[in-house]
């Protein structure tokens, strides 16, 4: 018997909230490391990094240095051009 779209649909829901379940944990159990991590020792560490918000076709460039935030340009255009061929990979 060949599963119809809303069984399809059933699943992806399911895939989808284990995710962000998923992703929760990891953020949670990440806090709980470094709270501790940063009561047994006193010395600061630098963080750096970067992102992209896309609004629609705009997009909004935030990082600590010009190095970061170029990654975080070049990795959103790869992610945008990997959504965009999705269809062609899979078979659509």
């Amino acid at each position: 018997m060949k599963p119809t779209a809303e069984d399809r649909m059933a699943d992806l829901v399911l895939i989808g909230v284990a995710i962000i379940l998923a992703g929760f944990l990891v953020v949670f159990l990440s806090l709980m490391t470094a709270s501790r991590s940063s009561e047994s020792r006193e010395e600061r560490t630098e963080v750096k990094g970067g992102g992209v918000i896309l609004i629609g076709p705009i997009p909004i460039v935030f990082g600590s240095d010009a190095k970061w935030m170029s990654i975080a340009v070049v990795l959103t255009i790869l992610m945008i051009i990997l959504v965009l061929f999705s269809g062609v990979l899979v078979g659509r």
